[in-house]
């Protein structure tokens, strides 16, 4: 009897369900995008310096987030040249009906990352990973991925797909949003990885659709973004289990930022350096409660929580 507690009592403790420590996020700004209405800003990347954006209304543009003394404003970075819908892949029924009534040129862009000189973008319509110039032309990267999905059963919701990209060495990862949510792993001539993303009991997602719109890579981690339940988490790569998370729901439904629609939560683009966690709220264009005529998107930039214990003070990088 008293071994079966003690066996019980280090299962509870070695949990990652127990263990992962949830904190309040610590406001550093928050800024409203100029620029931004109507364009449902849905991804973002730093990228040699500069903080980029796509829009899942816009495909024509890759935007950047210019900070100024005047405030931050939303500047076209480059025309996206050469794209026209890929062949291949049946995006299903649903989707295929949809799709008559929608321009071949939209391609509902959700992630964007970065290697080099290489911005890559992912098409939630499509399924597929756009390779972006400098010179902004454009081509669809060969991998695919939707049927290997639909076969484990996730992209069985239309318009909850592919919502993060990140680049991580020659790999890439990608968030499938919702029911079920789960991480994508494309490795150089291996089969898709559909992976489960572990649970943290301490994020609560209000009986709303637990999901994942948003990807970072940074200091050897992976970052997601978990809308619904307001939360950032810093998972590693070994095992998707988080080490840490911050709740920054306080600061979306503030009185000052809250939107007047708040059925689900609204990040979308996570992007993450050594200044701290940027959140972009995608507002579909719905007005601010505080300010009716305002329909700009809102971008939060959170600090990292602090070090739980002195023993990580030798690991590189906030954590």
């Amino acid at each position: 009897m008293l071994r079966s507690i003690l066996v019980a009592g280090l299962l509870v403790l070695s949990s990652p369900l127990s263990a992962t420590p949830v904190s309040e996020a610590k406001l550093l700004s928050a800024r409203w995008l100029d620029n931004s209405a109507g364009l449902d800003i849905s991804g973002l990347s730093f990228c040699d310096g500069k903080l980029l954006a796509v829009s899942d209304k816009d495909s024509g543009n890759l935007y950047q987030v210019d900070v100024a003394d005047r405030g931050v404003s939303l500047v076209p970075d480059r025309a996206l040249a050469g794209l026209a819908a890929p062949g291949g892949e049946s995006a299903g029924l649903l989707a295929s009906l949809i799709d008559l009534t929608r321009p071949d040129t939209a391609m509902d862009f959700e992630g964007v990352s970065c290697d080099g000189e290489s911005v890559y973008l992912l098409s939630e319509r499509h399924h597929r990973i756009a390779n972006l110039d400098n010179r902004g032309t454009a081509e669809w990267l060969p991998q695919r991925w939707a049927e290997a999905a639909r076969e484990r059963g996730y992209l069985q919701k239309f318009n909850a797909a592919g919502e993060g990209l990140a680049k991580v060495g020659g790999d890439f990862w990608i968030a499938l949003e919702r029911e079920p949510r789960g991480l994508l792993h494309l490795k150089a001539n291996a089969s898709p990885a559909l992976l489960e993303i572990p649970p943290v009991a301490g994020l609560d997602f209000r009986g709303r659709n637990e999901d994942i719109t948003g990807l970072a890579f940074y200091h050897e981690a992976l970052f997601t973004l978990e809308r619904n339940a307001f939360a950032v988490c810093r998972r590693s790569l070994e095992d998707l289990r988080a080490e840490w998370c911050i709740d920054y729901g306080a600061i979306e439904e503030a009185p000052e930022f809250v939107y007047r629609e708040t059925e689900y939560g609204k990040g979308e683009g996570l992007a993450v350096d050594d200044s701290g966690i940027y959140v972009v709220l995608d507002n579909n264009n719905v007005a601010r409660v505080a300010d009716p005529g305002d329909r700009r998107a809102l971008l939060l930039h959170l600090q990292f929580p602090e070090a739980p214990a002195a023993s990580d003070a030798n690991q590189p990088g906030p954590r």
